[in-house]
């Protein structure tokens, strides 16, 4: 039997990697191993492992101290130390990983010195804007198989020198959520969030953008005042990530709710409330992934805000703004809910598709890659 062992680290990342893993659970010729670390483990960030419906079989707790640029690069050794006994113990055939985040780029590392064949999902995408970027395409040379979102991220994995047999474009699994849960209806959806929503309503998430000159504290400040001008608008909060200023960002957040009335914050919606708020607002704002992958397949447009997804191929509904206010004002006022969308990320049994190669799949010799090299 196949082990096959599945590392996640954030909130996000799990609710992607869900119908993924009830594929590999139900398979009776694979064996699932979930592996939990990051911020999951984290009180901080909303301890979202209690939200894991599968049987774990190790969690991985590193203490982040402090999320400046010191504190995350030690905390990526602690725990590139901690996989390297986990998968010395688990001993998995195939370790998936999917993203960009730096815990999964340590976690990409160890595997790799273990000499454990790596499959990556959601590889040759871009995001100018963070260091995530440089993560990306270095867990994608570490990897051995990989299942891109888009044709076009299947071309970019190729031209970074992998085997285009090894490279397969599958869609993304956020969209492949959206066709197969049973979302909530609205009166369910405000009684989970404990509160009404409003005749105009936004879900909003920012992440720090690490790259930019601009402080995260900086640039959120500019976004709150925007918001700060809007009337008779609920707004959703989900709240930022462990990157460097994702703290201060989440401390601003607090402090918002607390001075508008009209302003609620989650650590986390969880996967079913997330996408049900999609269903309900009038659109996303900030800079999450999720405005551009999941929300087109909703019917719900959004503003993409700064530097951070810049280069991710988006639908016609996603509105692209400077960190500015008065941009930022005029793209709200543009949305609202559309019905026909053509969504790049949508294909069909994405996890079906993923579970079969990663079942199917020869594993003799996997490791010894081969340059493929395009020739001009």
């Amino acid at each position: 039997m196949r082990k096959i062992c599945v590392v996640t680290s954030t909130r996000a990342e799990y609710g992607l990697l869900s119908p993924l893993l009830k594929q590999i659970d139900l398979d009776e010729n694979l064996s699932l191993q979930l592996v939990v670390t990051g911020t999951h483990l984290l009180k901080k960030f909303g301890h979202t492992v209690d939200e894991i419906e599968f049987e774990i079989a190790k969690k991985v707790f590193v203490k982040l101290k402090d999320n400046s640029k010191v504190g995350v690069s030690n905390y990526m050794s602690k725990l590139q130390k901690k996989m390297t006994k986990t998968f010395t113990q688990l001993k998995p055939d195939i370790v998936v990983v999917l993203g960009d985040r730096y815990e999964i780029f340590s976690v990409a590392l160890s595997a790799t010195v273990l000499n454990i064949p790596i499959a990556h999902i959601h590889g040759g995408e871009t995001t100018q804007g963070a260091m995530d970027e440089v993560f990306r395409h270095s867990i994608t040379k570490m990897s051995h198989l990989h299942f891109t979102a888009t044709k076009l991220y299947r071309n970019r994995v190729i031209q970074l020198g992998e085997q285009p047999k090894r490279v397969f474009n599958v869609g993304a699994l956020g969209v492949e959520n959206i066709e197969n849960i049973k979302l909530l209806s609205k009166d369910e959806f405000e009684k989970s969030i404990s509160s009404k929503l409003y005749k105009k309503n936004l879900l909003v998430t920012f992440h720090p953008t690490t790259l930019d000159k601009q402080s995260p504290k900086k640039q959120f400040k500019t976004i709150l005042k925007a918001l700060s001008k809007l009337k008779d608008t609920k707004i959703i909060f989900t709240k930022a990530n462990a990157d460097t200023g994702g703290v201060i960002i989440n401390k601003m957040i607090d402090s918002y709710v607390q001075k508008h009335k009209n302003a609620i914050a989650f650590h986390s919606l969880g996967l079913v409330r997330y996408l049900s708020a999609l269903r309900y607002v009038d659109g996303v704002v900030g800079n999450s992934s999720s405005g551009i992958i999941e929300a087109p397949s909703m019917g719900c447009m959004s503003v993409n805000i700064g530097s951070r997804q810049k280069g991710r191929e988006s639908a016609k509904s996603v509105l692209h703004v400077d960190l500015d206010e008065q941009k930022i004002l005029k793209a709200i006022k543009k949305l609202r809910r559309v019905k026909k969308v053509k969504n790049p990320y949508s294909c069909k049994n994405t996890s079906y598709k993923i579970k079969e190669v990663l079942k199917q799949t020869s594993l003799k010799d996997i490791l010894q890659k081969e340059f493929y090299d395009i020739r001009c």
